[in-house]
Formats: structure tokens, sequence, C-alpha cells
């Protein structure tokens, strides 16, 4: 599982994450990034992710996984699955400044109400 072997050692097996260590929780929180502009693009130009060894289509099938095993409940109806053309095109401009990136999409969710950690 692509998951265990790339993202666990930081998000935790139950994607809880490590807040106070700098490693959001993706658990019951990654679903609403879909629903705000640069959140979809941002979930795949992380560093641990657009860096990663994995293939697009590897990528594509670890983040739909994620989303639907951690966070089913918050990403908006009929979310578009990610594809390996979708991921080879966004790990082409990977994010200068993770952290103002990350804030700029929690000021977006919580403007919409969406409370986040």
């Amino acid at each position: 599982m692509n998951y265990m072997l790339h993202c666990s050692g930081c998000h935790g097996q139950d994607a809880s994450g490590s807040p106070s260590a700098g490693v959001p929780k993706m658990a019951s929180v990654l679903g609403h990034f879909l629903k705000v502009n640069g959140g979809r693009e941002f979930l795949i130009q992380v560093p641990g992710t657009s860096q990663s060894a994995l293939t697009h289509a590897e990528v594509a099938e670890l983040m739909n996984w994620i989303l639907k095993t951690f966070s089913k409940h918050e990403m908006p109806p009929n979310t578009t699955p990610y594809t390996p053309s979708e991921v080879a095109h966004l790990r082409a401009t990977p994010l200068t400044d993770v952290v103002a990136s990350r804030q700029e999409i929690v000021k977006r969710l919580q403007a919409q109400g969406i409370a986040m950690e």
C-alpha cells in the first residue's frame, strides 16, 4: 500500500498528522480542500506529493484513495477523481511557498464557514 510506504510516516496510519510538528491532519479535513479555488491543485503540488517517486498514475490512485478513505464526508458531491494526466500537469508546477499557500486555502475555507485547525 503506497499510503503506508509514502505518507504514514509523517501523517500517521490514521491520517491524524502531527500538527505540533507542522504535519497537518488529513483525516476529516482533506476533502474540504476540494471546495475552494486552489485546493485541489494544492493537494498534488505539495512537495511530499509532487516530488514523490510515484508515477502520475500512482499519485492519482493514492490521492483518490486517501480522499475516499480519510475524508469522504468532507468531499463535495460528484467530485471528479484525479487522473494521471491532471497529476502530471499539476506536478509540473510545484508550490514555492507551501505554508503561505496552505494558509490562503484555509482562509478561503474559513470564509465559507468551514472550521480548520
